[in-house]
């Protein structure tokens, strides 16, 4: 880590300090732009705090909402108002009277003069490490013209800098030309926005820094700003160790050539009803009688159905829970933003050194993106299980029960190091199933199909079927041999 990382500064939120690159490089200007509502006086809250924490004195200019009622929303979020200096530039009531008496004279002329004296005493006085000045744009009024506006603000950052302060100003989204320039004024330009029940934070500047690019997941809550940092595929790299992991059935693992490699990513995909959940929990109990902890992630259902149906089939969850070895989250779409689920996933990973991963299903976790891009997002996640040798397994939902075969509508097929497909069949009036494996990147497996039953035992699956032909296609039909004896 350079000297530079060690002197960077807190923003006071430790997911946006992740985004940049360890945080604020001290003694610069950084400006935070949103519309109303989006969080920016939170953000300078959480950046004071950050430092009367570290025993800096710290300085609030508020140049938009009196002091006061900044100062009682914030002790309301849980920040502490009486470890900070507030500077209350707002326009009081009075300013409305003395306009009307003093029309003759600009407002440039009448108040520019005062407010540049009540900062530099502040100042001065404090001698503040940490300035937040809310709101930057508020200084466009007291301007004779947008050049004016431009060299106002870019000496009042000076000033502040060149006294040792790192300083951040929110700013509106931009109303008029005037405000474009903003940007070019200072080291660093975050973006706060809210769309329907989507918030995110992105970094589109910062003066000689790296940071991860793109838009984050952000939630403000009763306790302030809490920022999800993207996963982001180009920060992982794959150990491949090629353990090969059994399911426990004996006829599965001879089709997938002796089982799936550790952290790799296995699909198993078919019609609703066809046991592709129950077949997933065959290595969740592998797992568990390696000692290894899993966790499964549930959309469509909520646990205890799934905790009932295994415990039928001799699957003991309810024991693994108990043990530990088995963590089952019900995951409601609406609720989790897609950056904030894969902060979950990476707090199982990384806090409780969770090894395997099932996600139930692919059509659930989609709902949880909100319009964002599916195959991005699960190639980003995958990418991050696999670094970490995390096994992970993909429940796919075909909704085509008969007919032309597909492993999934999604186009996420290609993100599977295996696949695992289940279909129905209709043979002699009845229904019944077949499994196959469709791919294994790391080694070979059987090219054939077998049946597959659930019975009160669990999965029994039987043996191949040679003599079947057109599965795949949903129109199956025995040749040869087999058709003579079935005649």
């Amino acid at each position: 880590m350079t000297n530079e990382q060690h002197s960077r500064l807190s923003s006071g939120v430790a997911g946006l300090d992740n985004i940049l690159n360890e945080g604020l490089l001290p003694e610069r200007a950084y400006l935070v732009r949103g519309g109303p509502g989006t969080g920016k006086t939170t953000l300078g809250l959480h950046f004071l705090t950050a430092g009367a924490a570290n025993g800096e004195p710290v300085l609030f200019i508020s140049l938009l909402r009196r002091g006061s009622d900044v100062q009682r929303d914030a002790a309301v979020r849980g920040f502490d108002p009486t470890k900070m200096t507030f500077l209350d530039l707002s326009p009081t009531a009075e300013v409305f009277t003395e306009m009307q008496a003093s029309r003759l004279f600009a407002p440039a002329e009448m108040e520019r003069a005062p407010l540049t004296k009540k900062i530099v005493e502040q100042i001065e006085q404090l001698h503040p490490t940490r300035i937040f000045v809310d709101a930057l744009t508020q200084l466009r009024y007291i301007a004779t013209d947008d050049f004016d506006f431009h060299r106002l603000t870019l000496s009042l950052l000076r000033f502040l800098m060149g006294q040792g302060a790192t300083v951040l100003a929110s700013a509106e989204s931009v109303s008029n030309k005037s405000e474009v320039g903003l940007e070019f004024l200072v080291d660093g330009v975050i973006i706060l926005d809210a769309q329907a029940d989507l918030r995110t934070v992105t970094v589109e500047k910062y003066a000689s820094s790296d940071f991860q690019p793109g838009r984050h997941s952000m939630r403000l809550t009763d306790a302030g700003m809490v920022v999800f940092p993207r996963l982001l595929s180009t920060d992982f790299s794959q150990e491949f160790t090629g353990e090969l992991i059994a399911s426990g059935i004996s006829e599965l693992d001879a089709l997938l050539g002796g089982g799936i490699e550790r952290g790799l990513v296995t699909l198993i995909a078919g019609p609703s009803g066809s046991g592709k959940s129950l077949l997933g929990l065959y290595f969740v109990r592998a797992a568990a009688g390696r000692g290894e902890r899993s966790v499964i992630y549930v959309y469509e259902e909520p646990p205890e159905p799934l905790i009932q149906r295994a415990e039928t089939l001799g699957i003991p969850l309810g024991d693994f829970i108990a043990s530990d070895l088995l963590h089952i989250v019900p995951v409601q779409p609406n609720r989790y933003l897609p950056d904030e689920f894969s902060a979950m996933v990476r707090q199982e990973v990384e806090d409780r050194n969770t090894q395997v991963v099932m996600l139930d299903t692919l059509r659930g976790y989609r709902l949880t993106l909100r319009d964002q891009d599916l195959v991005r997002s699960l190639y980003d996640l995958l990418a991050y299980l696999k670094y970490h040798d995390v096994t992970t397994l993909l429940i796919n939902d075909v909704e085509m029960i008969t007919g032309d075969f597909r492993v999934t509508e999604m186009g996420v097929s290609f993100t599977a190091d295996n696949i695992i497909f289940l279909r129905y069949l209709e043979m002699h009036g009845q229904m019944r199933k077949a499994i196959g494996v469709l791919k294994k990147r790391m080694g070979d497996f059987e090219k054939t199909l077998r049946e597959l039953n659930v019975t009160a035992r669990g999965i029994e699956i039987g043996q191949p079927l040679n003599d079947l032909r057109g599965i795949l296609r949903g129109q199956p039909e025995w040749v040869g041999r087999a058709k003579e004896e079935k005649m």
